[in-house]
C-alpha cells in the first residue's frame, strides 16, 4: 500500500513538474511567437518544424500551447490558494461566533447552489469576459470549500480530549487553535488544496472552451481546444496537444490528492 501511494505521488509530482517546465522553456523549447501567423503554413500536420502543426490562422500550435500553460498555471495557483486563504479565515472567524457562523454557512450555501460554470456565466454577465472573470470564479468557488472544510476540522479536533484538558487549565480560544486545532487540520486542506486545483484547471478550461473566459488571440488551453473543433479533420493534433496538457495537469493534481488522502489515512 505504501508503495502505490508513493507511486502515485511521484507520478503525480512528475506529471505536474512536465507540464510547469514545458510552460516555463516556452520561449526556449519553439522559435515562434503564439500570435505569429506564419506565411503559407495554414492547418499544416505535426511536423519537424511544427511538433502539433498549424492552425487555421497560420498561427504555430505547439508555440501556443506552451504559451497557453503559462497564462493557464499562473490563473491557478493564485486563485486556488486566495480563495483557500479567504475560505479558512473565514471558517476560523465563524468557528468561534454562533452568528458569524450562520451567516457564513448561509453565504456559503448560496454559492454553493450555482454549479461553477453558471455561476461563471453570470459573473461574466456582470464584469465582462477574460482572465480576471475566471480568476474571480475560481477564487469564489473555493472560499466555501475551504471554510466549510476548516469548519469540520475544527469541530472534530476541539471534542478531542487534549484539547479539553488545555481549556480546562485556562487556554484561551485562540492560542488553543493556534497550538493544537490548526496544525490537526493542516493535512485534510492540504489533500482538499490538490483537489480543488485539479477543479481550477477544468474550470479554467471550460470557461475558455464556451468563450467567457481568456479570449483570442491570448492562447489559453481551453479555447485552443475550442478553435481546433472544426478543425480537426485538417489537423488532429490541433486539438490532441492541448487536451492532453489539460488531462496531464488535472491527473497529476488527483493523484497528489489521493496520496496524501491515503497517507492520512494509513497514519
Amino acid at each position: 500500500m505504501r508503495s502505490l501511494r508513493d507511486a502515485r505521488l511521484l507520478i503525480g509530482l512528475a506529471l505536474i513538474a512536465i507540464v510547469v517546465a514545458a510552460g516555463l522553456g516556452a520561449g526556449l523549447l519553439t522559435d515562434y511567437d503564439p500570435l505569429e501567423q506564419i506565411a503559407d503554413a495554414n492547418l499544416l500536420g505535426p511536423g519537424r518544424a511544427h511538433w502539433l502543426g498549424t492552425d487555421h490562422l497560420n498561427r504555430d500550435v505547439a508555440s501556443r500551447v506552451l504559451h497557453g500553460i503559462r497564462v493557464d498555471l499562473l490563473i491557478v495557483f493564485t486563485a486556488v490558494p486566495l480563495g483557500a486563504l479567504i475560505g479558512a479565515l473565514i471558517g476560523l472567524a465563524a468557528s468561534v461566533n454562533v452568528a458569524a457562523d450562520v451567516l457564513a454557512q448561509r453565504v456559503f450555501d448560496l454559492i454553493l447552489a450555482f454549479p461553477a460554470l453558471i455561476f461563471a456565466i453570470a459573473l461574466t454577465a456582470i464584469t465582462g469576459p477574460g482572465a480576471h472573470a475566471v480568476f474571480l470564479v475560481i477564487v469564489a468557488a473555493e472560499i466555501p470549500i475551504f471554510g466549510r472544510q476548516i469548519r469540520t476540522a475544527i469541530l472534530r479536533i476541539r471534542e478531542q480530549s487534549y484539547v479539553e484538558a488545555a481549556e480546562v487549565i485556562g487556554a484561551g480560544t485562540w492560542w488553543t487553535l493556534r497550538k493544537h486545532i490548526l496544525p490537526n487540520a493542516v493535512e485534510p486542506l492540504a489533500v482538499q488544496l490538490s483537489l480543488s486545483l485539479s477543479v481550477a484547471v477544468f474550470i479554467d478550461s471550460a470557461m475558455s472552451f464556451i468563450g467567457i473566459g481568456i479570449r483570442p488571440p491570448q492562447p489559453s488551453l481551453g479555447s485552443i481546444i475550442a478553435e481546433s473543433i472544426s478543425n480537426m479533420d485538417a489537423n488532429p493534433a490541433f486539438a490532441i496537444g492541448p487536451l492532453v496538457v489539460v488531462a496531464g495537469l488535472t491527473l497529476g493534481f488527483l493523484l497528489i490528492a489521493q496520496a496524501l488522502g491515503r497517507a492520512g489515512r494509513i497514519e
